[in-house]
């Protein structure tokens, strides 16, 4: 059980737990950074194939398997809480339990776009098993842009949520 004493409520209710998809996350420290100035809690989530240490966050790892930190997230997110990840599947558990998503490029998953991405990134799982070709070009090389970017989005976020809005 996490204690959250000391953090800062959301209007009316029990304070904001931000939980970051922390394997390969590019955003853990500006998570942390933004949280940090607004006394909200964060909970970075790994496997055992990483290793995570914080002055700030709470660190929990879980058993290495294939979406072993997806599915412990989705578990420990509740209403009004904050998933950070780039895996379109776990921010649709995430929003389905009342809690809140943002992508690290910025991008807020909401009840309104999170099908579509859901659709789209089907179609592309489908188009790379029919092609055959395992030979596809990764991201672009994060730049200090995208940093400040998913910043502000956080941010944002953040602010509206602490408000109750």
């Amino acid at each position: 059980i996490l204690s959250r004493r000391g953090y800062t409520d959301r209007k009316g209710g029990m304070p904001v737990t931000v939980y970051v998809d922390a394997d390969a996350c590019p955003v853990q420290g500006i998570v942390e950074s933004v949280a940090r100035e607004h006394r909200v809690l964060v909970v970075l989530l790994c496997d055992t194939n990483h290793v995570l240490r914080s002055s700030y966050a709470r660190v929990i790892t879980v058993d290495a398997g294939r979406d072993a930190v997806d599915l412990a997230l989705a578990n420990l997110c509740g209403p009004g809480d904050l998933a950070v990840t780039q895996d379109y599947g776990v921010a649709a558990l995430a929003l389905a339990k009342g809690a809140f998503a943002i992508h690290p490029t910025g991008l807020e998953f909401t009840p309104q776009n999170i099908e579509s991405l859901l659709a789209q990134r089907a179609m592309a799982q489908k188009a790379r098993r029919a092609s055959g070709k395992h030979h596809m070009k990764g991201p672009a090389k994060r730049t200090a842009a995208d940093d400040h970017r998913f910043a502000a989005a956080l941010e944002a976020l953040l602010k509206r949520k602490l408000r109750g809005i």
